[in-house]
């Protein structure tokens, strides 16, 4: 009876301990919150072969757009299956463009491919994505995102009901697509998701989605094709496709403090313009897409702590970094001593 008392008594001590460390920390409220921190884009094609050159244009344009609103190199992973800018067939060398009128290169001189080639496989894309990379993988070639992140995910190339092509050689289903989000949510690794996806079939990707927080958009209904809007002359194929295009036409005229709404992207192709019809899923979402800052997932957060009163600076600055004193420091003389030039060799005789 006397340990079952002392037990209790020990037990409540430890519960008001805890909730006085609590209230001390400043940060316990915006843990508790764990609201929209920071962005990150993860966006992926995968088609290789000169005649796939619109798949290429499709991801550089939302590289591009999302760098001008603010989403920086570092929180970007940019996946390329094909090197067009380079391909001998590219009548214009080092240029991506997305529009016969060679208004915006998009490829530009600072883009950030972090995995190209034969790195864009399924296995990547699903490491990538659930963190489970190998031991020594490039911080660069890391999805770092926590539960504060909004991430979109864009994808565009081949595509059918319920999967995906990668390079013509391998393909992932939406039940795997699915399974990764739901690891990602497991594992605390996004906020919310706003998943894009061009191609065909498109809808039939996030059919089998069922973890929270996420808004997906498709451009093709199941049974149905995703259309490419006008072909280059100059290099003889398609040169982005129609979903991408109206999207990027949106996309340019929104500003980082811009008013513009998810809702309002979501119908920015509609049957008249795209052909196939774009399908849309929000039940998983929770906010109303009409209410959501298209800069939530296309721009980036820059969180600001507004302070009450305004620090004595100089203050600070003695107090962590002392001042040096301002007499000089007597140098040691220093000491030589002579060392003959040859050596004096002596041999016993």
């Amino acid at each position: 009876m006397y340990f079952s008392q002392i037990k209790w008594i020990l037990t409540v001590f430890c519960m008001i301990i805890g909730l006085e460390a609590a209230q001390l920390d400043p940060t316990f409220v915006e843990k508790a919150k764990k609201g929209h921190t920071n962005n990150w884009a993860v966006l992926v094609d995968t088609s290789r072969f000169w005649f796939n050159y619109r798949h290429v244009a499709n991801v550089l344009s939302i590289y591009r757009s999302v760098k001008r609103l603010g989403i920086p190199d570092s929180q970007i992973i940019l996946m390329i299956a094909d090197d067009m800018a380079c391909n001998p067939r590219n009548p214009r060398p080092a240029t991506v463009f997305n529009n016969a009128n060679q208004h915006i290169n998009v490829y530009g001189d600072d883009v950030e491919v972090d995995y190209r080639g034969y790195e864009v496989t399924v296995e990547n894309f699903v490491r990538l994505l659930t963190g489970r990379l190998p031991p020594g993988t490039p911080r660069s070639k890391q999805l770092l995102s926590d539960e504060g992140s909004n991430v979109l995910i864009y994808l565009t190339g081949h595509g059918g009901d319920g999967f995906l092509k990668f390079q013509d050689s391998e393909e992932i289903t939406s039940q795997e697509m699915a399974d990764a989000l739901e690891q990602m949510w497991q594992k605390q690794r996004y906020h919310e998701v706003f998943f894009m996806i061009d191609t065909c079939q498109a809808a039939s990707m996030y059919e089998r989605f069922y973890s929270p927080n996420i808004l997906a958009v498709g451009s093709s209904m199941v049974g149905e094709d995703s259309l490419s809007h006008h072909v280059d002359p100059a290099i003889g194929v398609y040169i982005i496709d129609r979903y991408t295009y109206y999207a990027l036409e949106f996309l340019e005229e929104v500003s980082p403090q811009s008013n513009r709404s998810m809702g309002e992207f979501l119908k920015v192709c509609p049957k008249s313009a795209c052909i196939s019809t774009v399908g849309v899923r929000k039940d998983l979402f929770l906010r109303d897409p009409n209410a959501v800052p298209i800069t939530d997932f296309f721009g980036s957060v820059r969180p600001v702590k507004m302070l009450e009163s305004v620090p004595d600076v100089p203050s600070i600055i003695n107090t962590v970094i002392p001042q040096k004193s301002t007499r000089k420091a007597e140098k040691t003389p220093n000491k030589y001593r002579y060392i003959p030039p040859f050596p004096t060799f002596y041999s016993e005789l």
